[in-house]
């Protein structure tokens, strides 16, 4: 029963990181298609700032609603956390665009999608859940 409620909480966890995730890339491509587009930025430079503009949306949503009866950390602890594994997901994340995009002539939104789904499910969410918003001892 225990451990089925465990795995209950770790699901509804998941669910709201996924959803905060969801708003913050929403908030990501915005400004990284606008940087492109608009302003001609490159898309790699594009993609770091857009992450940066995400993060800050995601560690907000994810602090107060998604992760928030999960620890008790304070917010400067936590926002160092944070802002060292998003610093570390947009270097990834455009890193990777850099590479994909010399290599192959794909359009550069597509590329962003499935980079930004790999970095994560790999790097961003492991690190969320185990480094940034503890579990409560």
């Amino acid at each position: 029963m225990l451990a089925s409620r465990a795995r209950l909480l770790d699901v509804r966890l998941l669910g709201r990181h996924q959803l905060a995730a969801v708003a913050a890339t929403a908030i990501d491509f915005a400004v990284m298609i606008t940087l492109v587009e608009l302003l001609r930025v490159s898309a790699p430079a594009a993609t770091l700032l857009g992450a940066l503009a995400g993060g800050v949306s995601n560690f907000t949503l994810s602090r107060v609603w998604a992760f928030a009866k999960r620890h008790d950390g304070s917010l400067a602890s936590q926002a160092w956390r944070y802002a060292m594994v998003c610093a570390g997901g947009a270097l990834l994340n455009a890193g990777a665009m850099a590479v994909v995009l010399a290599a192959v002539a794909t359009p550069y939104a597509l590329v962003r999608v499935a980079v930004s789904i790999l970095v994560s499910a790999l790097y961003t969410y492991p690190l969320h859940t185990r480094v940034v918003f503890r579990v409560r001892t």
